[in-house]
């Protein structure tokens, strides 16, 4: 493979980490951006800091660098409210893309690939599809809409090769800590006592192999331009049942179901119509949850500290 250079904003987050380490391995030549430096990063990858939020400085770190492929995995999820810190999430977010689209040379650029999230869909009703209008229920989400719709802007006025390619909840090895599944993961095999809500939410997991998989095939895929396309499994698991799925492969653990309120204004059905993503990337999971779960249980085993 020739002329492949990619690079991932958020390469050293969880997705990107894995979009890295698997484009690598297909021959493109890999280049992270992100906030910071690894602390121990993936030999052979161009590891870039900046802040995206810092136009200038971001517009002369790339200046000179040409690019085929972007794929922006930056920004975090975040349910604050306006009022306590939301503006700073909706520029880290969406002014974030601008200054990106800014500093990047567009001349060699054949596809800018966004990573939405299901949260873009808010309250509407499941299962969620593309067609439908946005509902965003929190900063964090309006600001990926605002994306979405500013990128699908400039692939019909000026075509930009963008797609939006919204991801509902991505899980497997090397994830935050501080995510749901992880700290489920880490309680049962400490077998503790640990906080959850009632878990009457229907939700809807993807494995992280899997995702990437769905972000490499949009690079390519013809009819990908100005599309939003829902990346996630399409089934709907209760997070309940999906706790007690953990406990079960575990072997032990305590959750203390309704010990957590749901969060207000949450919606308690969210999981893909995926039928887009059959049609024009020609993906689709590969990995089902049990097998996910039980690789993921296995990482978190052999980590120190975990057991």
């Amino acid at each position: 493979m020739t002329a492949n250079r990619m690079l991932v904003v958020g390469g050293t987050g969880f997705i990107g980490h894995n979009l890295c380490r698997i484009a690598q391995a297909r021959g493109h030549a890999v280049t992270s951006l992100s906030m910071h430096a690894p602390a121990g990063g993936i030999e052979g990858i161009n590891y870039l800091s900046a802040n995206l939020s810092d136009r200038e400085s971001l517009k002369g770190l790339l200046a000179g660098k040409q690019f085929e492929y972007l794929v922006n995995c930056g920004g975090y999820v975040d349910h604050r409210s306006y009022f306590s810190g939301g503006r700073d999430l909706i520029a880290a977010h969406f002014e974030g893309v601008q200054n990106l689209l800014d500093a990047v040379d567009l001349s060699c650029l054949k596809r800018f690939v966004q990573i939405g999230s299901g949260d873009e869909y808010g309250a509407a009703a499941a299962p969620q599809s593309e067609a439908i209008r946005e509902a965003p229920i929190s900063p964090y989400s309006l600001a990926k809409v605002a994306a979405t719709h500013f990128l699908q802007m400039l692939w019909c006025t000026e075509r930009l090769p963008s797609v939006t390619l919204r991801i509902f909840l991505a899980y497997g090895p090397g994830q935050d800590a501080k995510r749901f599944l992880p700290q489920v993961i880490r309680g049962c095999l400490q077998n503790r006592c640990f906080p959850v809500s009632e878990g009457g939410q229907l939700r809807d997991f993807c494995y992280i192999d899997d995702i990437v998989e769905g972000i490499l095939r949009a690079l390519r895929a013809p009819e990908a331009c100005g599309q939003v396309i829902n990346l996630a499994s399409g089934i709907p698991v209760s997070i309940r049942s999906t706790i007690e799925q953990v406990c079960a492969l575990v072997g032990q653990g305590q959750p203390d179901f309704g010990k957590i309120p749901y969060r207000q204004g949450e919606n308690m059905a969210l999981w893909a119509d995926t039928h887009l993503a059959h049609e024009l990337l020609g993906w689709s999971p590969q990995v089902s949850l049990e097998e996910g779960l039980a690789r993921t249980i296995e990482y978190y085993r052999n980590q120190d500290g975990a057991a």
